[in-house]
């Protein structure tokens, strides 16, 4: 599948060249109607039918292609909250023995509900732009906020919040006891 979005053109992309493909193939079909009208050669006429076929079939190739690109897009999208799923269904207990953790040392930390929040925030990988809606606050609240959390916490920033909690689970296996 990523060979197959890999390609892909953006919609704004894909617009300019739909709306391209369409006025050449518009204009080229006027041109064919005033030629035959006044008694224009059959072969020239012919040329301009192919070429504004060509548009046509090119914009119908451009939108059937985007039409796959989205329809696997959104197989790979369920597919990955399938999997998700699952995931949480299996490990339910240990993540919320984790959440539980986490929510134990930022209370020993001193945080804020508000601090506390946005530490879980940052550590689902949300950005400040991101988080700022999600707590009716203004980005640079939001940002305080994160430094607060980072100076009580005595860590430097968002990496090392996120190695504070996840470092030890995240060992590499021993390939000796698979």
């Amino acid at each position: 599948m990523t060979d197959e979005l890999s390609g892909s053109l953006s919609g704004r992309e894909r617009l300019i060249v739909s709306a391209i493909l369409g006025v050449a193939a518009g204009m080229t079909l006027v041109d064919v109607a005033a030629d035959w009208y006044s008694g224009g050669s059959l072969p020239h006429i012919s040329i301009e039918l192919v070429t504004a076929t060509s548009a046509v079939v090119a914009l119908g190739w451009l939108w059937v292609r985007h039409f796959r690109v989205l329809a696997a897009t959104r197989r790979s999208l369920e597919g990955a909250s399938v999997e998700a799923a699952r995931w949480q269904n299996r490990h339910g207990e240990l993540l919320k023995g984790l959440s539980h953790g986490i929510d134990q040392q930022l209370q020993a930390w001193r945080l804020t509900p508000a601090e506390k929040e946005v530490a879980f925030l940052l550590l689902k990988g949300l950005s400040f732009k991101e988080i700022a809606p999600v707590r009716g606050a203004s980005e640079r609240t939001v940002r305080q906020q994160a430094l607060a959390v980072y100076a009580k916490s005595g860590l430097a920033g968002r990496a090392e919040l996120s190695a504070f909690f996840l470092e030890d689970l995240l060992a590499p296996t021993d390939p000796r006891s698979t």
